[in-house]
């Protein structure tokens, strides 16, 4: 090939433009060089080929007459259109496969819009995804604690602001972000235009505040992208299909925005761009040793983001994982490969356990005297779902007593504590008391390959026992495993956890870079 670009792994076979081979490129001894960007020597590549591979990241190969220069690429380079689809490198070459679409979506969350330095940064990045030859459609937060901000100022007038008013307030922050970064992209000299969620078809059922997305018509995007213009989107927000009224995701729903555009115009890649580096092990704020995930499953994610892990919202995995849409997790702040969220069948062999997560944003409510007979936990459970407060972790004793009274526990999102409590004495006679308590943490191991595991639960029971952390209540999937404890020891029981499971940097022992793989393996 000359002249040409292709893509290629250390070790593996060339593949040009057309899809021919170039032949095979023995690289097995000259990885640390090719780590450094040093000069590689005696290897015909072409003129100008992409190399990835594990531990190399993404690097530009320049072949002179006597010398081929590996050159390190970052995300803002000249190939931007290029990483948004191979996502960066560091990544099994099942993951690199070619996408016929030019199309990328882009998120962007409240802290890396938060000031005018923020969102000259986002435009940046959105222009230099255009100049490389991709179609961008970008999805847009809230500045910074706007969001928090708007809902302080209702409480302010009213103690249980009307929900549809809330919706018309709180979608006011993520349309004045897509406006005023549609200004920086002009002044960098391309075309853009901002659109709230009901101009860009984001269609939803009509449950304010926790709106759910139902329908994405996209023909106005498509028509923007056709006249070659960058389109900004206000996320977390759409419009009712019967009252046609504004209407809110909930919290992270930006997450769900950008993802349901990406399935309805067929992206290659969504990217979601926060002020992480990525899907970690456990809360590097809390485990100095955390280790920066470079895959994920949709699984995995479904399990982390369920359990307390802020980098994705919850809604926006499942629906990426129920329409194929390939997630990319990237840092607002600084250049790197970030964590794909793919198919579990991609993401090859993994570590039985994969992260530990926790939740300090939980409370329980414990419901005393509940008549143990059928139908009593339906009707209160069907309430609550009504009330469209989702339920965690319940747990029923069996009445030892002559009186057949039960206990039924169960856990709820902090925030949905008084409508949980209200809904309940709205039933009147299902239990003879109510109790509440807001002081606990949940904290979660993942790993999908903990369904061909046996002892993972009996190694975290242990594990907890030895720091005489107490737990009260359990709950379980074929890869999670999550306990509820005091909260006061939640960041005790991380340490502890992580540090058992071996996920720190110093326990991943790279396999051979050159091998069929290309993923670390968690020693033991």
């Amino acid at each position: 090939m000359v002249g040409g670009v292709g893509v290629l792994q250390l070790g593996g076979v060339g593949k040009d433009a057309q899809g021919g081979e170039e032949g095979t490129l023995d690289f097995r001894d000259q990885l640390a060089a090719v780590d450094r960007g040093a000069d590689l020597a005696g290897n015909d590549v072409g003129e100008q080929q992409v190399l990835l591979g594990e531990g190399a990241g993404l690097f530009l190969l320049e072949r002179s007459s006597r010398r081929t220069r590996a050159v390190p690429l970052a995300a803002n380079d000249a190939w931007p259109r290029l990483v948004g689809r191979i996502a960066a490198g560091l990544y099994p070459q099942s993951l690199m496969s070619e996408v016929e679409s030019d199309i990328v979506v882009m998120k962007f969350g409240g802290t890396s819009v938060a000031g005018a330095e923020q969102i000259k940064r986002a435009a940046g990045r959105i222009v230099a995804a255009r100049e490389g030859g991709s179609r961008v459609v970008a999805v847009l937060s809230a500045r910074g604690k706007t969001t928090d901000e708007l809902a302080s100022q209702a409480m302010e007038i009213s103690d249980r602001p009307i929900a549809r008013e809330m919706d018309m307030l709180l979608s006011t922050g993520e349309r004045i972000s897509c406006a005023l970064c549609a200004m920086a992209i002009h002044d960098m000299g391309h075309e853009a235009i901002s659109l709230t969620g009901s101009q860009a078809g984001i269609v939803t059922d009509s449950t304010h505040t926790k709106a759910r997305i139902i329908d994405v018509r996209a023909d106005r995007i498509k028509a923007a992208l056709g006249e070659d213009r960058i389109v900004l989107v206000a996320g977390f927000q759409g419009v009712s299909t019967d009252s046609h009224d504004v209407t809110t995701l909930g919290r992270g729903g930006s997450d769900t925005t950008a993802v349901a555009l990406a399935a309805a115009l067929k992206a290659s890649v969504c990217e979601i761009y926060t002020d992480v580096a990525g899907v970690f092990s456990a809360d590097p704020r809390i485990v100095a040793g955390a280790r920066k995930l470079p895959v994920v499953s949709f699984e995995e994610m479904l399990e982390m983001s369920a359990s307390g892990a802020g980098v994705l919202q919850l809604r926006s995995v499942e629906y990426a994982r129920n329409h194929g849409v390939r997630i990319h997790c990237r840092s607002s702040f600084e250049d790197g490969p970030g964590t794909l969220v793919v198919s579990e069948e991609e993401t090859m062999e993994q570590p039985f356990v994969t992260a530990v997560t926790h939740s300090n944003a939980e409370a329980r409510v414990t419901l005393t005297g509940v008549r143990d007979e059928p139908g009593v936990a339906g009707r209160i459970f069907t309430a609550l779902a009504e009330a469209n407060v989702n339920v965690d972790v319940i747990i029923q004793n069996e009445p030892v007593g002559g009186d057949q009274l039960a206990d039924l526990s169960f856990t709820v999102d902090r925030a949905d504590l008084t409508t949980a409590k209200d809904t309940i004495a709205a039933l009147g006679d299902v239990s003879l008391k109510v109790r509440t308590d807001e002081q606990i943490g949940k904290v979660s191991i993942v790993g999908a390959g903990m369904r061909s595991h046996p002892g993972v639960a009996a190694k975290v029971f242990e594990v907890l026992g030895e720091e005489r952390i107490n737990i009260e209540m359990i709950s379980t999937s074929p890869i999670k495993i999550s306990c509820v404890i005091p909260a006061d020891r939640v960041t005790d029981a991380v340490n502890s956890l992580h540090r058992a499971f071996e996920l720190g940097a110093d326990a991943v022992r790279p396999e051979d870079p050159t091998g069929p793989d290309h993923r670390p393996t968690v020693a033991g």
